[in-house]
């Protein structure tokens, strides 16, 4: 369990001692923005393969919660989780890497109205669900630091981005979105875009569910979900 837990407080701690501090800006300036990222995403890929290595040798009998429903809540959830991650790596997002600052007349669209950070809520999501689904130690180790990475992380982008960019294009960017989902169409700042989102992407985020239902699961993870 040890082992675990440092895995994941590496894994945590890369992400929040880099990327959102000055060492960040000091490496980029040294190895150009490519070569940083490049490296950045191979330590982050050897952290994870240490923490699922770490996960699958710690033991699973200190069980701390069992919630009636809660893996039928999850497989009902998900879809909503895989359509976030989907539409989030397939729609232009200012906030990500090498992504230049919106313009003024910038406005949302696609899965972009429901959340400005959708790839990130759509980890946040996915670790939570596992959380509470598991209910054990290792499992509460492991899904949390996802999900503090993740949720934590849709804080951190803000304040980088709101310091980092001119004040046109923080106002053209988060004036008509909202970090927590739904929160800006609730608001009437914005209209949910389904012809945005589209078919295709709604296809894609279903033959992954059915993907990850009836194979990748049971047969990769080895824990049937049916």
């Amino acid at each position: 369990m040890l082992n675990l837990l440092l895995a994941s407080l590496a894994f945590v701690g890369a992400h929040f001692l880099i990327s959102s501090t000055g060492l960040r800006r000091l490496l980029v300036a040294r190895l150009g923005e490519r070569a940083y990222t490049g490296l950045f995403s191979a330590q982050a890929l050897g952290l994870v393969v240490w923490m699922a290595v770490a996960f699958g040798a710690a033991p699973r009998d200190r069980l701390l919660w069992s919630i009636p429903g809660i893996a039928q809540l999850s497989m009902a959830l998900m879809p909503f989780v895989l359509l976030l991650a989907v539409g989030g790596f397939t729609a232009p997002n200012p906030t990500a890497v090498m992504m230049a600052a919106p313009g003024g007349g910038w406005r949302p669209r696609g899965i972009l109205t429901v959340t400005r950070h959708p790839v990130m809520w759509a980890f946040g999501l996915w670790a939570m669900l596992h959380i509470l689904a598991n209910g054990d130690t290792a499992g509460l180790i492991f899904f949390g630091a996802f999900a503090v990475l993740a949720l934590g992380g849709t804080l951190a982008i803000d304040i980088k981005k709101r310091r980092a960019w001119p004040a046109e294009s923080w106002q053209a960017f988060f004036g008509p979105t909202s970090n927590l989902p739904f929160l800006a169409i609730a608001q009437g700042r914005t209209s949910f875009d389904w012809k945005g989102v589209g078919w295709k992407t709604l296809l894609i985020a279903a033959a992954l569910y059915a993907a990850i239902v009836l194979w990748f699961h049971p047969m990769v993870i080895g824990a049937p979900l049916m």
